[in-house]
């Protein structure tokens, strides 16, 4: 099926972005499974180099379900942008078999309000290397010797990125004097944890130019905290228990639609993007401060394929953001008696653009 070929070399749009539109702080780790593994299926000693830049800036505050509308129309609200470049290198082992790896370097800024006084809005600031990713992934069932093709993959997250940069916070210290403080936990470049992550996808063949995706990634973060102050016990005694960064599991699955491409090298994708931080990890502790968030999105993409270069453009755009309660948020609902729901920013929609390039000796 040499559709299928083409059709899963557009879900680079799908699965190699997972990085969350907000400040609930879904890392920009790139999933195992770099969809490009498909054109390395029977081009043993293949080589795909790729660059990923994200760009995002969340504004929008949610409870819940429900939206915090007033935050923007007073004034009051947390903006970050968030702009990530990230470099992947990937290598046929076998037919099936293949490496994989990816390193992102961040750029962020973070506008607010109560972190500096409540007095007078400034910005915070981080930059650096992320944590780097490595894995491996085989296609149970390869591409384009049935209708459908069945991928698993498997990696480890390693902390190299800095996950307590430092920057100046204003009308915080003795007699309102400036102190130098760890910037927010959405805007560190790293998370300081080792992980690992198990993905899948899966692609079947509708028509003769129509292929439907299934794709899903999960990232455990085994270490429970990171030992990084956030001195959010200093705006209120009762956020105590959320004086330390959480280090959080994230989790991305995505479905949706692709077209075979037209005679000039084009082809389109629509499908759905479900993302998120959960309240609970799966290994390890959950205690710490964590915003556990989820999106829903609506994925359109387009994609421009020319010999063994391809240029994609993706903007996922938000139909439902949900911030519940953390575990920090249900102990101090206990304690006190009176329900607490901490807020998450949330973006509006995400900026993918991807180019990759494939080096083999066969064709």
């Amino acid at each position: 099926m040499k559709q299928i070929f083409i059709l899963i070399f557009l879900t680079n749009l799908a699965l190699t972005s997972l990085h969350g539109q907000g400040c609930v702080a879904i890392r920009g780790v790139g999933s195992c499974l770099n969809p490009n593994s498909h054109l390395e299926t029977g081009l043993k000693g293949a080589w795909t180099i790729s660059g990923d830049f994200r760009y995002f800036k969340s504004f929008r505050h949610f409870r819940g379900l429900e939206e915090e509308a007033d935050r923007v129309a007073n004034g009051t609200e947390v903006i970050n942008h968030t702009s990530i470049l990230n470099i992947g290198i990937q290598y046929g082992l076998s037919e099936r078999l293949f490496f994989t790896s990816d390193i992102p370097y961040v750029i962020n800024t973070r506008s607010s309000l109560y972190e500096h006084g409540r007095k007078e809005r400034k910005t915070t600031f981080s930059r650096g290397i992320g944590d780097l990713r490595m894995g491996l992934g085989y296609w149970l069932v390869a591409p384009g010797r049935k209708k459908h093709a069945l991928a698993a993959g498997f990696s480890v997250k390693i902390p190299t990125g800095n996950y307590q940069a430092l920057d100046i916070f204003y009308n915080v210290g003795f007699n309102g004097s400036s102190e130098i403080r760890p910037v927010d936990q959405s805007i560190q470049p790293g998370d300081g944890g080792f992980g690992i992550s198990l993905d899948f996808q899966y692609y079947q063949a509708i028509s003769s130019g129509i292929t439907c995706y299934l794709t899903g990634y999960y990232l455990a973060n085994p270490r429970e905290t990171n030992g990084v102050r956030t001195f959010r016990e200093t705006l209120n005694p009762i956020l105590k228990n959320e004086a330390i960064m959480s280090v959080t599991d994230q989790y991305s699955y995505r479905a949706g639609l692709m077209t075979s491409s037209n005679s000039k090298g084009f082809s389109g994708l629509l499908g759905a993007r479900y993302e998120g931080v959960p309240v609970y990890d799966i290994l390890g502790g959950s205690l710490g401060f964590r915003r556990p968030g989820n999106i829903l999105s609506l994925e359109p993409g387009i994609s421009y394929m020319k010999g063994n270069t391809n240029l994609q453009l993706s903007v996922p755009v938000a139909v439902r953001r949900n911030r519940p309660q953390s575990v920090t948020d249900i102990e101090t609902t206990a304690q006190t008696g009176q329900f607490r729901n901490g807020d998450a920013a949330f973006a509006d929609y995400l900026i993918n653009l991807r180019y990759s390039l494939q080096i083999s000796k066969k064709k």
